[in-house]
């Protein structure tokens, strides 16, 4: 995807499924970080592979209610196989913000950075939102106990 001259270009991963203050907070940290924003929302074979268990939502639900949040630019379906990085070779963002709990990502984007598979691209770590709070384990947790 061609990007306007002069524009950087943020790139941020997660899945999205229950949206809550802690993934608008995230949102908008990473927007600061540059002029476009370009969300991938985990598809759903790969959030049953990483989380054990099937999305509340299909993933073109979630790309869509990403695509109503101010600041996004872009909200993309991820890739279909897991560390191919397809959709940031396709998008060439100039940073990928990655949230507080996406450690396991970091590194093995740092690792296929170092490698060649994945362009040279800046990671930055962003801050937690009241983690103990909106996360969307703790979330779904409080909901199970609600019924």
């Amino acid at each position: 995807m061609p990007k306007p001259i002069n524009k950087k270009r943020v790139m941020v991963f997660g899945t999205f499924d229950r949206l809550h203050h802690g993934h608008l907070s995230f949102l908008k940290q990473a927007k600061r970080h540059g002029d476009e924003l370009i969300v991938a929302v985990a598809n759903d074979r790969i959030v049953q592979m990483l989380k054990n268990k099937k999305p509340l939502h299909d993933s073109e639900k979630r790309r869509g209610d990403v695509a109503q949040i101010s600041g996004v630019t872009n909200a993309v379906i991820g890739d279909d196989t897991l560390g191919t990085y397809s959709i940031v070779k396709k998008h060439k963002p100039d940073v990928i913000c990655l949230g507080y709990d996406q450690n396991e990502l970091k590194n093995d984007l740092k690792n296929n950075i170092k490698n060649g598979n994945v362009p040279e691209v800046r990671l930055i770590t962003l801050k937690p939102h009241f983690p103990q709070k909106f996360k969307t384990s703790i979330l779904e947790k409080l909901d199970k106990n609600d019924r």
